[in-house]
This record gives structure tokens, sequence and C-alpha cells, in this order.
């Protein structure tokens, strides 16, 4: 790239280099992936309650923050998996398994 051709594209941000980085080094692995989308696919106040910390099969793991809200994940926990496939662009995940931690 010549010096004109990188003076025309300007400075970027450093939050999409670093977004470009970090998605490189982690793993590509679905609960990497899951981890990734987590609070976008479910919300911040779920994503606050739980977290994925499994997935095996398309069964994913996520500890909660007390029982009633594993119960009201695990509830949830279709529409979860379809808003998580949405946001992973395939359907990789089948169903939740929620369990407080």
């Amino acid at each position: 790239m010549t010096r004109r051709e990188r003076k025309r594209l300007g400075p970027r941000k450093l939050s999409s280099a670093l977004d470009g980085l970090t998605g490189s080094l982690q793993p590509a692995s679905t609960l990497a992936r899951v981890q990734r989308v987590w609070e976008d696919a479910a919300g911040p106040s779920l994503a606050a309650a739980g977290r994925p910390s499994a997935e095996r099969d398309g069964v994913l793991t996520v500890i909660c923050a007390d029982s009633v809200w594993a119960q009201e994940l695990e509830l949830m926990g279709p529409e979860l998996a379809e808003r998580l496939n949405g946001a992973l662009g395939e359907a990789a995940i089948t169903r939740l398994r929620c369990r407080a931690g």
C-alpha cells in the first residue's frame, strides 16, 4: 500500500482494530463464539444473570446467579437458543441447560 493510499484511508478507530485482533485470537469453538454474542443475544439483564460455561453436542450450559435465574433461563431456553443461533448464523445450539453456581 502506498503512502497516498494510507493517507486517503485515514486512521482507524482503536476499537475496530482491537475487535479484529481479539476475534482472531479467540478459539473457534462453539462456546467461544456463544460467549462473544451472549450479551447481544440474551440482552443485558439476562446476560448479567447467567454466563455460558460449557457446550457439548449443541447443549449449552449456563451458570446462573441463583436458582431462580436458573429456572427462568431454563424456561426461556428455546427462545434464547433461537436468538443465539441467529447471532451465530447457524443452528449450533439445540437447548440450554441452566444451573445455579
